[in-house]
């Protein structure tokens, strides 16, 4: 009997560290299961977080309707919708009086079915934007300047309406298209600096970088 009482007592030992062993077994695996969760589901709102602010990020506003991503900006001319804006945002760095009529030049160029970086560039290219003209004149362009005197106007909206359809009845409806073909008219002594000129103006509208 003896014997058998330490047998079971020790039985009763074993047992009792074995459902130690196992209880504490299990709390460290539910543990570890609690803190893979944890890490987890932060992980999940970290990347969630980051996933958001950098969809935000991502994304800015052209105009009033369109959104392009904000690396992409500089080639946002190649969506319509971005057109006035990026002429508006270029007449504006040079401090052009022509900033304010922005809206009007795109307006005339759709109308009259040419690009709408045409008037802008050949006026940078006649007069660094209207910084340099005749005194009163409005004329950006230099056009209607001649020995017999000086085309003037009345404000520049004037002036913008009246060049835009000299543009496009003298010029593009005859077959003149491009910078090239236009100076041969348009400034027939120049060497070529001229066509040069307006086309890197029109190369830094079409691409936004300015």
């Amino acid at each position: 009997m003896v014997n058998n009482d330490r047998v079971l007592k020790g039985l009763a030992r074993l047992s009792l560290g074995v459902f130690f062993v196992l209880a504490l077994g299990g709390m460290v695996i539910i543990e570890v299961a609690s803190l893979d969760q944890i890490r987890k589901s932060k992980k999940e709102v970290t990347v969630g977080m980051i996933d958001q602010e950098s969809e935000s990020k991502k994304k800015v506003w052209i105009g009033n309707e369109q959104e392009v991503e904000a690396d992409k900006v500089d080639e946002s001319i190649l969506a319509d919708d971005a057109r006035p804006v990026i002429l508006k945002r270029y007449l504006e760095k040079y401090k052009s009086p022509l900033a304010e009529y922005s809206d009007l030049i795109f307006e005339l160029s759709e109308q009259y079915g040419y690009e709408y970086y045409w008037i802008p560039a050949i006026a940078q290219q006649e007069s660094n934007l209207c910084k340099v003209i005749p005194a009163d004149s409005h004329n950006c362009w230099g056009y209607g300047i001649n020995s017999r005197g000086t085309l003037k106007f009345d404000n520049y909206e004037l002036a913008i309406k009246s060049f835009a359809e000299y543009l496009k009845r003298e010029y593009f409806d005859k077959g003149y298209k491009t910078a090239d073909q236009i100076m041969k008219k348009y400034c027939p002594y120049s060497n070529g600096s001229w066509a040069f000129g307006v086309n890197q103006f029109i190369g830094q509208m079409e691409s936004g970088k300015f």
